[in-house]
């Protein structure tokens, strides 16, 4: 036991300290939200000492920031090895996507979720929440960018219209549908074909 009564555990977890901080928050925020989960319990869970954390976290909120960055790296790199793997410049690769957000709903909604979860429960004050909303932000100018490569007419509104249907398969699979990114899937290339313009 540590001295908030918690009952300290042996992480399995490789890398130094600050992995294993990073790692468990990842963990613990995913399905618990941010609020819900306190220093002491990542602490514990993470198996270092409470000088340690500090030592690389000065808060929580700290923590937090470090625990979206880690998360929008990893699926920004996804969606652009996806989207290479179908044919990069195509317009039809854009619904790699949705594949990428299959495979994570197959595995672990709630992790797929975080993001949107991050910023309805702190709000767009706070600047963990700013930070979700930021990063939601980035994920629409990928989305462009794509849509620019790919030669779709009006890139930066296919990107707004292609993240409705990202964040409505988000929901969707968190109240359980294990197909969403599929329908979603269907339903972005009906919007590729509209922002593919008149055809020659």
């Amino acid at each position: 036991m540590n001295a908030s009564g918690i009952a300290q555990e042996a992480p399995n977890i490789p890398g130094g300290p600050r992995e294993r901080i990073l790692a468990t928050s990842y963990e613990l925020f995913a399905r618990r939200g941010i609020r819900d989960v306190g220093v002491d319990e990542l602490i514990a869970r993470s198996g270092v000492a409470k000088a340690t954390f500090y030592k690389y976290f000065h808060s929580k909120d700290e923590l937090a920031l470090a625990y979206l960055e880690r998360w929008y790296e990893a699926r920004g790199a996804a969606i652009d090895k996806a989207v290479e793997r179908r044919g990069g410049g195509d317009a039809a690769a854009l619904l790699a996507i949705f594949d990428v957000f299959n495979e994570w709903f197959q595995e672990d909604a709630a992790e797929v979720s975080s993001f949107l979860h991050v910023m309805m429960e702190m709000g767009p004050d706070h600047p963990v929440g700013r930070a979700s909303v930021e990063y939601l932000s980035r994920t629409r100018a990928q989305l462009a960018e794509l849509a620019t490569a790919a030669g779709l007419l009006r890139p930066e509104d296919f990107a707004w219209s292609c993240h409705i249907l990202i964040k409505g398969a988000i929901v969707a699979a968190a109240e359980g549908d294990l197909h969403a990114a599929e329908r979603a899937q269907q339903m972005a290339s009906l919007l590729i074909e509209h922002h593919r313009g008149p055809k020659h």
